[in-house]
């Protein structure tokens, strides 16, 4: 199930820069050319790591408007998931993920190498493993890999042996966490997970400011 192969263009097959200021470019300059030195992801990773920090400690970048919940998206709680840039060949994607307090993303695989870090608020997050081999069709057995509390500077690493988690805000107001993916995460076919059930369902999130290309925009 995690297949990192997933890259698709975007509807005109240009970089798309929703927030565009100097911070954010040379920020996606430097990730840029870190993954054109290597095909490891592990050492895309570890070069991006430094970079990455520097932009989740700088709180002037990221407009106000990208902090925001959404009543209406693709994950549900009133989570607004908000592109900020993607690159035109699909590999990669740069978005903020806003979670009202109290709420949780739905259990969901990314299906791509990446980064998340927390800009603003707290968060739990509980990762995942997958015990069965996927072999039965919309089934599922997880189990609890590990749990962390997050606030403000911390970041993880998405890789295929933790790529299935959800995160859920505990502080009084909303969190807003940073993704970077090698892939156009929000406009794939992805997997929403309920261990409880040992479900597994297709899922898309999509991103509440952008169409995917085979949306209508309203």
């Amino acid at each position: 199930m995690c297949q990192f192969d997933n890259a698709a263009p975007t509807p005109n097959g240009e970089d798309e820069w929703v927030v565009d200021n100097p911070r954010l470019r040379a920020f996606i300059a430097a990730v840029t050319g870190i993954r054109n030195s290597t095909d490891d992801q592990r050492a895309i990773l570890a070069g991006i790591r430094p970079h990455f920090e520097e932009l989740l400690a700088d709180d002037r970048w990221l407009p106000a408007a990208f902090q925001e919940p959404h009543a209406d998206s693709g994950m549900g709680g009133g989570i607004g998931m908000w592109l900020l840039y993607r690159a035109g060949d699909g590999s990669l994607a740069f978005s903020s993920l806003v979670v009202p307090p109290g709420s949780q993303t739905p259990v969901h695989d990314h299906l791509a190498w990446g980064l998340v870090g927390l800009y603003r608020g707290a968060q739990d997050e509980v990762v995942y493993q997958r015990e069965d081999s996927g072999d039965e069709d919309g089934k599922a057995v997880l189990s609890v890999k590990e749990r962390h509390s997050l606030v403000p500077g911390d970041f993880y690493e998405l890789l295929p042996e933790n790529d299935i988690h959800h995160v859920r805000t505990t502080s009084d107001f909303t969190s807003v966490s940073l993704h970077l993916l090698g892939i156009d995460n929000g406009c794939i076919v992805r997997h929403r997970f309920f261990p409880d059930e040992e479900k597994v369902i297709p899922f898309k999130s999509g991103y509440v400011n952008k169409p995917c290309e085979d949306e209508v925009a309203v």
